[in-house]
């Protein structure tokens, strides 16, 4: 299952993603914010095995 979700940052924000990650974590913008979600989540240990927070 895929959730679609909406949003919003800040100018200065997305420029930093633009100049700095895109092409890097991903091509398209979706891709980007979805990696940056999902390498926070995991480096937060939210992925770990049997973890349920």
């Amino acid at each position: 299952m895929v959730k679609r979700i909406l949003v919003n940052m800040p100018d200065e924000v997305w420029e930093v993603v633009e100049e700095n990650l895109k092409g890097k974590m991903g091509k398209k913008n979706s891709a980007v914010v979805r990696n940056i979600v999902v390498a926070y989540l995991s480096e937060k240990g939210y992925f770990e095995a049997g973890k349920v927070q």
